[in-house]
C-alpha cells in the first residue's frame, strides 16, 4: 500500500458524486476534537458543533467550530436529549457524531438505534467487537491469537480483591513480576468513573508497596472493574509508538499512519498521552494492526500504542483505543486527511485506494523549545532542527484559516502554558530523555 495524496483516492478517479452538507457534532472539546474539526474544515469547509461539560480553551474563539457547554453530558439522559435536540435543528445536514472518549463512545455504541434514528453518521464497531478490543485482556487475548507480542501481565480483579477481605487481603496476591512495573485499567471507561487518592492514567510503580498502597485504594473504592499489573518494557519515551487506522465497512483498511512519540504528558490526569509525534513508517506494526483489525470485524478509526523494546528489537503492543486518539492531528499533517476516509465510507458509499500518512512531519502541542530540551538524542535533535527550518513543524490548534487575534493569543498562551506544567511534574531530563 503507497502514499496517496487526500484529491487522489477513490477507486474509479472519484469526484463523481457530491458531498452532501456536512456537519460534525463532537463530543469533548480537548486539542483532539479540535484536530478533527479541522481536518473536516480543510477537507469540506464544514463548520461544526462541538458539546463539552465546560467551556475549553481549545475551542474558545474558534470560527470553525461552536463550543456548546453541556454540564450533566456524562448523564445518559442528558446526553441523548442533547444530541436528538441537536439534530432536529440541523435535519438538513448529514450530521457525523464524533467523540474521542471511551466512555462516550460506549453510550454511543449501546444507543446506536436511537441515534441513528435522529439522523446521526455512527462509524463505530458494533458493541460485541467493542466488548472484545477494548479490555486490555481481550486486546491480549486476540494479540497472542496472531502471535502479535505484548507484555506479561497480572490482571487483579478488584471485585474479588473486595470479597476476599478488600485491602487486607493485598499482600497475599502473586505478583510474578519484577520492579519497575506499570499499572493500568483493564477498561478505561470504567476508570472514568472511580475515584481514588493519587489517581492517575497510568501507574509507574517502582516497588511492591507502592503497587500494594493502588490495589488498596482501588478495594477501599470498590473499583468494579479489573487492573492490569504489566512488566515495563525498558527504553525512554522516544521508543513509544503511535499507530492510526481506519477500516471501512467493507473490511478494508484504508488509512495507516504511525510515529515516533518523542515527549509525553506527565500531568496525572493526562500521564503517557503523547505531546509530541514524528511521523515515521513501520511496516511491522502497520502489518500487526491490519491483521488485528481484519480478525476482530473492527471498523471504525483504531489507535494502538505500542513500544520499540531494546532487548529483543520487536514492538511490543499495549492496547488499541476504539477511537481516532487524541494525537490525530499527526495523520493528517502527515498527508492523509481522517476526515476524508471516513466521509467516503459512511457519507458516499464509495470505496478509495488505501492511503497512509507518508510526509515527514513533527507533530507537537508543546512549544518547539520545550521539545528540544526533553529530547536529549543527538540524531533525533538534528531531524527536529532540519523540520524547524524547513516549515514541517505543525501544532493542530495553530490554524491559519481560523486565526482571528483572540484566537491566536488563546492558541499561544495554551502553548506556553506547556511550559509551567513540564516545569511543575516534569523539572529535568534524565540522561535517558525522560
Amino acid at each position: 500500500m503507497r502514499g496517496i495524496p487526500a484529491d487522489m483516492g477513490t477507486a474509479g478517479g472519484g469526484g463523481e458524486t457530491p458531498v452532501p452538507d456536512l456537519m460534525v457534532v463532537g463530543i469533548g472539546g480537548d486539542v483532539g476534537m479540535y484536530a478533527l474539526v479541522r481536518a473536516f474544515h480543510e477537507q469540506y469547509g464544514t463548520r461544526s458543533v462541538v458539546l463539552s461539560k465546560v467551556a475549553t480553551r481549545a475551542m474558545q474563539d474558534s470560527a470553525i467550530a461552536e463550543n456548546l457547554v453541556v454540564p450533566g453530558l456524562d448523564e445518559v439522559d442528558v446526553f441523548l436529549s442533547t444530541l436528538e435536540g441537536i439534530a432536529q435543528q440541523h435535519r438538513d445536514k448529514v450530521l457525523i457524531l464524533l467523540t474521542n472518549a471511551d466512555w462516550h463512545v460506549r453510550t454511543v455504541i449501546l444507543n446506536r438505534e436511537r441515534l441513528e434514528a435522529a439522523g446521526y453518521v455512527l462509524p463505530y464497531p458494533s458493541l460485541p467487537v467493542l466488548e472484545q478490543v477494548s479490555s486490555k485482556e481481550g486486546f491480549a487475548k486476540v494479540c497472542d491469537q496472531l502471535g502479535i507480542p505484548t507484555p506479561r501481565t497480572v490482571a487483579v480483579d478488584i471485585a474479588k480483591l473486595v470479597a476476599d477481605g478488600g485491602r487486607a487481603a493485598v499482600p497475599a496476591l502473586e505478583v510474578d513480576l519484577q520492579y519497575p512495573v506499570v499499572g493500568k485499567p483493564s477498561n478505561s471507561a470504567e476508570w472514568y468513573y472511580v475515584d481514588f487518592p493519587g489517581k492517575a492514567k497510568i501507574h509507574h510503580l517502582d516497588s511492591r508497596a507502592e503497587l500494594d498502597e493502588v490495589l488498596g485504594n482501588l478495594a477501599d473504592a470498590q473499583f468494579p472493574g479489573t487492573f492490569l499489573v504489566q512488566e515495563f518494557i525498558p527504553g525512554d519515551e522516544t521508543q513509544m509508538r503511535s499507530l492510526t487506522a481506519y477500516r471501512d465497512t467493507t473490511g478494508e483498511v484504508t488509512l495507516l499512519a504511525t510515529g515516533r512519540v518523542l515527549l509525553e504528558e506527565h500531568t496525572p490526569g493526562t500521564l503517557g498521552i503523547p505531546a509530541a509525534i514524528l511521523v515515521e513508517a513501520y511496516e511491522d506494526a502497520m502489518e500487526a494492526a491490519t491483521r488485528f483489525l481484519d480478525a476482530t470485524g473492527y471498523v471504525g478509526f483504531a489507535n494502538f500504542d505500542y513500544k520499540l523494546d531494546p532487548r529483543t528489537g520487536q514492538h511490543v503492543y499495549f492496547e488499541v483505543n476504539p477511537r481516532i486518539g487524541r494525537n490525530n492531528y499527526y495523520v493528517t499533517a502527515g498527508g492523509a486527511n481522517v476526515a476524508r476516509v471516513l466521509v467516503e465510507d459512511w457519507v458516499l458509499h464509495r470505496p478509495i485506494r488505501p492511503v497512509r500518512a507518508v510526509r515527514d512531519v513533527l507533530y507537537t502541542v508543546v512549544p518547539f523549545g520545550l521539545l528540544s530540551k526533553y529530547v536529549v538524542d543527538p540524531e533525533l535533535k538534528t531531524r527536529l532542527k532540519a523540520l524547524k527550518a524547513s516549515g514541517d513543524v505543525i501544532n493542530p490548534l495553530k490554524y491559519d484559516r481560523d486565526s482571528g487575534l483572540r484566537r491566536r493569543l488563546i492558541v499561544e498562551a495554551i502553548t506556553q502554558n506547556y511550559r509551567r506544567k513540564y516545569a511543575q511534574y516534569y523539572p529535568e531530563p534524565t540522561a535517558t530523555g525522560y
